[in-house]
């Protein structure tokens, strides 16, 4: 569902018009006090497409509301402003809108505007599974298991194994595998780090050389050469 904010009646109603045969659901509003009450009665719009200038409380001001309430505030939301308000459209991203049209602007346009911030902003579908090399991950199930082999972790060791999984390749201090791990206020030294990464390596058995060490920083995981 596409929600469009604008004040003139015919502009809005060509708006829908275009969204409804690009195959959206779209609602009208004239104002902000109708976009709230339909975001009150519950009804989460996929994005809002608001005009900054309307009559009570403008653009600006709805974006505003939208951002500081926890129900509305990753709703996403491109402004529409009249060419040359620079100011307006700088204001509207720096408060957290998504995009921005400049009036007046083609329906196409603003169909393809609204594809692109959809894209961005659509959730992007977590995977069950992460494998490297012989070792796979069972997100679903908790399990990890070498060369088909089930392996017992730790909470602590799996946690660690699932950031490496997630980010192959990328190096890690102690210091960011302590504050990933185990919280930015744990009381322990970076040893318990060298712990964990040493026992974890062993239950892996040959699959643990895929967590190298990296002399002087930390560590990362790779297949060995």
């Amino acid at each position: 569902m596409i929600y469009c904010v604008e004040d003139e009646g015919s502009i809005r109603e060509l708006m829908l018009y275009a969204l409804r045969t690009s195959g959206f659901e779209a609602e009208g509003f004239s104002d902000g006090q109708a976009l709230f009450s339909a975001l009150s009665a519950g009804k989460q719009p996929s994005l809002i497409l608001l005009d900054i200038m309307l009559p009570g409380m403008d653009g600006i001001e709805i974006l505003k509301r939208l951002r500081s309430k926890h129900a509305t505030q990753d709703i996403p939301v491109i402004m529409a402003s009249a060419r040359g308000t620079e100011y307006d459209k700088v204001l509207g991203l720096d408060l957290g809108a998504d995009d921005y049209l400049a009036k007046p602007f083609g329906m196409m346009e603003m169909i393809s505007h609204i594809r692109a911030v959809l894209r961005r902003t659509q959730p992007k579908a977590k995977p069950e599974h992460l494998q490297f090399g012989q070792l796979n991950m069972d997100l679903s199930q908790h399990q990890v298991t070498v060369s088909g082999q089930s392996v017992q972790l730790t909470r602590k060791e799996y946690e660690l194994l699932r950031l490496f999984l997630e980010n192959p390749g990328r190096v890690y201090t102690r210091d960011q595998l302590l504050e990933s791990i185990w919280g930015i206020d744990f009381a322990g030294e970076t040893r318990t780090v060298d712990v964990h990464i040493g026992t974890l390596r062993t239950k892996l058995d040959a699959c643990g050389e895929y967590i190298r060490t990296v002399r002087g920083v930390g560590y990362r995981l790779e297949v060995k050469a």
